[in-house]
């Protein structure tokens, strides 16, 4: 405590010396029993103490306090401590009623008149100590004592600068406690003008507040991405001198650069605005660019503060996913950081890098660096870092590069941690099942997958294999042959004996006629097997036998005697028993024909999202799921019984129209999934109670797959597909916390069923820890409309409720078709369309600098086929689509056309029906 015996408070430091003195628990609580003894009859003597002794008295009681014993007195000789003028006893009043005062004691009302005295002095430390007051307590009780009077402190022109900084800091306390305590109307502008404040620390603590209010009510505080601009702008281009002062190791104010990249992803890019959307840009680059430049300094701060900003630049970039020059030169920033020295870099580097694989400006890009993250996989010491290289190749994926991958991920499976080889399991059947063209690849990977890491092949894996041999008849003799083989190695791992005795179970037939693999051997094969294998195996090779007889009625004294064996007849095991028992009588009692209808071979699976899928939801909640679809009937269990099929299985999926069917409420299973790397690991996120966010729609005009509304507690994403006027969506809801969220109720806001008819399944209202459910709405155009949907979804997280709104991806250019037309049949058209009903225009300013190329790019993703090499002029767009409703199919053309020197666009749309000329105008108007 030196700065406490340097105030001369000697009784003090004597004590303190005293306790650490002690040489044991007993002594140190004599000690403690007799000053505290002594410090009572002090408080209650007849003399009168000075300030002095009051400020010394209460602090042997916080230091005893803070040593682990309980107070119950010197309350009040603290609060008389706020009453005076002294800064040093002033300071220990304060200290002593953030520590130990609680907020249902009797002398609260009494602390609050204390503290708003100070808050009208003219003195700014007094005011100062009772706003970090104010804000250690931060209880409910004074956010509405104070709710008012600090609100008028942050914005008031006669406010110290350090004043509003507590103010702000203050405030931000208060509203994450109490967030109804922020007024509204004239004071959102002024709260929002403290951007503009030229203190270092004013500007930073308001940024703070702001970031936190856009959180609660982004429409309100919209105001706020102009100035944030304005103010990045000025800090971090060179034309500027903003805070030039404030540099951290030659970096300018790198946390309020921060603070403002991160308070922008709180929205869509400013596309209303194109000066402030330039700018934007503007700095992007410049930051990029000093990313370039040669460190100012060797220190580990200076690469830390301006890398800091730089990743920061790069999560807004990948956020608004608007600009494939600042995506693609992001991806080339972090391709650098993956060769630093520097683990953390390398590390988040490839972090980012899979958020930027997933957008389609940037994939291209990311799959440049293939090489180099495989070799991060491999070399890397620092197994997060490997996981993450893992995750990075999954996300970069592709056609064209799936085979490679896979390979590498196989290879490296044999050597990797074994904290990871669960997931990366996962993750390689995935890809081989999404990215197969030849299902014998597939096949020769799941096998290797069982050989190398059995241990880690989960059910749902070897399950899925069988699903996909059932339901293709030209690599079943193949998968027949594979598994044979692989059965022959001297040891093998449980998980091939059962995938071995279902496919030979099944299509053993396939490969009899090569006395290498006879009837016989097959069976011997299996058989040889039987007795290493669990309970579970053995049941399910009792009915491979049984299928085999009816396969090969050659072998059925020898499956009979395998039957009758007391190891199977006797077993403790009563599934063992009993089916041994019926096997054996099946085999004696039924003719060939009925041995043959009860035993026919498995019928085709009908098609549905892999199951796999959900396993790695769990292990990644809030992730979206992969375009894999498996069957729609149950799972193949363990030890399947044989049953009499019938062949009218898949009649079930005949109404789907999309041929997307998922069973209603279906959802991944539950469990601790991993956090978020910046998450807090022990508690649940502080949210406000309500969370209403309008999210960014104008990008589902280009895609149909996404995230759809994040927070800090669930992830909401979106798939869709669509045929002429039908269309299906599928919401994913993933719980991001390690806590339940209940009471999950999704209700759909939209009043015009008359023209699009939306229905909406039930879904389950639990929403387990780290895990994701589905929800399934369809859509049907019945006539061209000019909104969309919105969807409300309710919810108590940690007895909060919480409330988001969203609208749903659900535009006009969904329901439209690609129509090819040569150049003579679009220009005749083009003429017959031209009346001033039929047809709407807009010209507008690019957002920013005309990329003929990303334009080609958006435009394909918005249902209109693109006509290329019609126009006269190379530059122009001209697109041709048909828009079904039910009612009737409307022709729509299209022509853009850029002027790269004005930077504008004219966009004119034609089509037969004037409100779809306009809608389809309005859709694309300032996309570009």
């Amino acid at each position: 405590m030196p700065a406490v015996r340097g105030d001369g408070m000697r009784g003090l430091a004597v004590f303190i010396s005293d306790i650490r003195n002690c040489k044991s628990k007993e002594a140190e609580i004599k000690r403690i029993n007799k000053e505290l003894a002594n410090i009572r009859s002090k408080f209650k003597g007849d003399k009168t103490l000075d300030g002095y002794q009051k400020k010394k008295y209460v602090c042997k009681l916080l230091f005893i306090f803070l040593l682990g014993h309980d107070i119950d007195f010197g309350h009040m000789e603290a609060v008389n401590l706020l009453s005076s003028n002294k800064y040093s006893e002033k300071q220990i009043g304060y200290l002593f009623i953030s520590v130990l005062v609680n907020t249902n004691s009797d002398l609260i009302k009494l602390i609050i008149q204390s503290i708003k005295n100070d808050l009208q002095s003219r003195n700014p430390i007094h005011v100062n100590l009772a706003l970090q007051c104010i804000a250690n307590i931060g209880s409910k009780e004074m956010a509405e004592a104070f709710g008012t009077e600090i609100p008028k402190l942050l914005v008031s022109g006669d406010t110290m600068d350090v004043v509003k900084q507590s103010a702000a800091l203050c405030l931000l306390r208060l509203f994450r406690k109490s967030p109804e305590i922020i007024p509204g109307g004239e004071w959102t502008s002024r709260i929002i003008h403290l951007l503009n404040d030229p203190h270092m620390g004013v500007v930073t603590a308001a940024t703070s507040l702001i970031d936190a209010l856009v959180k609660k009510n982004p429409e309100e505080y919209k105001g706020c991405v102009t100035l944030a601009v304005a103010r990045l702008s000025r800090i971090v281009t060179a034309s500027y001198t903003d805070l030039q002062d404030y540099t951290y190791y030659f970096v300018p104010a790198p946390w309020l650069s921060v603070k403002l990249l991160r308070l922008l992803q709180n929205y869509t890019p400013p596309s209303e605005e194109p000066g402030v959307r330039g700018r934007l840009s503007e700095c992007l680059e410049t930051i990029f660019n000093k990313a370039q430049e040669p460190p100012k300094s060797k220190k580990v701060q200076h690469s830390n503060a301006k890398n800091a900003v730089l990743f920061e630049a790069i999560s807004l970039i990948i956020h608004n996913d608007s600009e494939p020059n600042l995506l693609v030169r992001a991806c080339n920033q972090l391709g650098q950081f993956l060769s630093n020295r520097e683990t953390n870099l390398r590390y988040l580097a490839l972090e980012s890098m899979c958020h930027l694989a997933t957008s389609e400006f940037s994939h291209e890009a990311v799959k440049k660096h293939q090489e180099v993250v495989i070799l991060s996989m491999k070399m890397e010491k620092d197994v997060s870092v490997r996981q993450q290289a893992v995750d990075l190749l999954y996300a970069m994926c592709d056609k064209t590069n799936a085979e490679e991958i896979v390979q590498e991920m196989l290879a490296y499976l044999e050597t990797a941690d074994y904290s990871i080889r669960e997931e990366m399991v996962l993750k390689v059947a995935i890809l081989a099942e999404k990215y197969a063209t030849d299902f014998t690849w597939y096949v020769d990977v799941i096998l290797n997958l069982i050989r190398i890491a059995g241990d880690y092949v989960s059910e749902e894996v070897w399950y899925r294999v069988i699903q996909i041999v059932i339901n293709r008849e030209e690599v079943q003799a193949y998968a027949a042959k594979t598994v044979f083989e692989a059965l022959q190695a001297p040891t093998c791992h449980e998980n091939m004996v059962k995938v071995g005795g279902y496919i030979l179970g099944e299509f053993g037939n396939l490969i009899a006629g090569d006395t290498r693999s006879s009837p016989q051997v097959q069976f011997e094969l299996l058989h040889s097997k039987y007795h290493l294998c669990s309970a579970a195996t053995r049941a399910l090779l009792l009915s491979t036998y049984i299928k085999l007889v009816n396969l090969f009625p050659e072998i059925k004294l020898r499956v009979q005697e395998v039957f009758r064996a007391d190891s199977n007849l006797r077993s403790a095991d009563v599934e063992l028993q009993q089916r041994a028992s019926e096997y054996l009588q099946l085999s004696i009692v039924a003719s060939s024909d009925v041995l043959a209808t009860v035993l026919e071979e498995m019928p085709a699976f009908p098609e549905r999202e892999s199951s796999i899928l959900a396993v790695l939801k769990k292990k990644k909640p809030g992730r979206i799921p992969d375009d894999i679809r498996e069957s729609k009937s149950p799972q193949p269990v363990a030890t399947p019984a044989p049953v009499i099929h019938n062949s009218t299985n898949s009649n079930s999926v005949s109404t789907d129209l999309l041929g997307l069917t998922t069973p209603p409420g279906s959802s991944a299973n539950t469990g601790n999934g991993l956090l978020d790397v910046l998450g807090d690991l022990y508690t649940a996120p502080k949210i406000s109670p309500t969370t209403v966010q309008q999210n960014n729609i104008k990008k589902f005009l280009f895609k149909n797959n996404g995230v759809l509304f994040e927070n800090d507690l669930i992830q909401i994403g979106v798939k869709s597909e669509y045929r002429q006027n039908l269309g299906r969506i599928g919401l994913f809801y993933g719980n991001k916390t390690q806590f339940p969220i209940q009471n999950v109720h999704p209700e759909l806001i939209w009043t015009d069923l008359h023209k699009l008819n939306v229905q909406m399944r039930p879904m389950e209202p639990v929403l387990e820890a780290g895990a994701q459910i589905q929800q399934m709405l369809t859509a049907e155009c019945i006539e061209d409309f000019a909104d969309s949907p919105i969807m409300s979804v309710t919810f108590v997280y940690n007895n909060v409720p919480q409330k988001i709104s969203m609208k749903l991806p659900l535009t006009l250019n969904k329901f439209f078709e690609p129509t090819e037309m040569n150049g003579e049949s679009f220009f005749a058209r083009w003429k017959n369309l031209g009346g001033e009903q039929q047809r709407a225009q807009k010209i507008f300013k690019a957002q920013g600098s005309i990329d003929l190329h990303a334009t080609h790019t958006k435009l394909a993703g918005f249902g209109m086929q693109i006509l290329d090499g019609i126009d006269p002029n190379p530059d122009n767009f001209v697109c041709a689509g048909i828009v079904h409703t039910r009612l009737q199919q409307v022709g729509c053309l299209m022509r853009l056309e850029p002027n790269k020197q004005a930077q504008m666009y004219r966009l004119t749309v034609r089509s037969s029906k004037e409100t779809v000329s306009q809608e389809v105008c309005n859709l694309l108007a300032d996309q570009f």
